[in-house]
């Protein structure tokens, strides 16, 4: 008998994440964090209104500060969302994921490095057309890959 030695088979390497499927979920996500922050300012607004006078000019100082507060809260959600799953549900919806540049599952720091460079500083997306992996600034500096999965 001779004995063979098997090889394990090799793990499918998913491609990079293009343009137009990154820019849908960036749209999907901002559109989803848009309307609950406008959900959430209009109750506030709704609640000031039943209160009185006083609670309206309160409301709307948080209103403002709240919308002000927007990319804090899209940088929280992307975070959040990419620490525990590894996409945002505007991601899912296009069958990408976020890694680290292993491959393996994003660490918490480049999830939260990741959404508050994305959030703060969504012009350096740009780099992605340049980038042979697709790898925007932010991804860059977090050490991430967006892959097709």
């Amino acid at each position: 008998m001779s004995a063979t030695i098997s090889a394990k088979p090799a793990l499918p390497v998913a491609g990079f994440a293009g343009v137009v499927s990154r820019t849908i979920a960036y749209i999907v996500d901002s559109l989803i964090v848009s309307i609950a922050s406008v959900g959430t300012a209009a109750g506030m607004s709704l609640v000031a209104s039943v209160i009185g006078s006083e609670a309206r000019d309160v409301a709307r100082t948080l209103t403002a500060a709240y919308l002000v507060a927007l990319p804090a809260v899209f940088a929280f959600y992307c975070a959040v969302l990419w620490g525990l799953t590894g996409r945002t549900v505007g991601m899912a919806m296009v069958g990408i994921r976020v890694v680290g540049t292993d491959r393996g599952p994003v660490r918490w720091w480049s999830a939260l490095l990741r959404g508050i460079l994305l959030a703060y500083f969504p012009i350096g997306s740009l780099w992605l057309l340049v980038d042979r992996r697709h790898r925007a600034i932010h991804d860059l500096i977090a050490r991430t890959l967006v892959i097709r999965r």
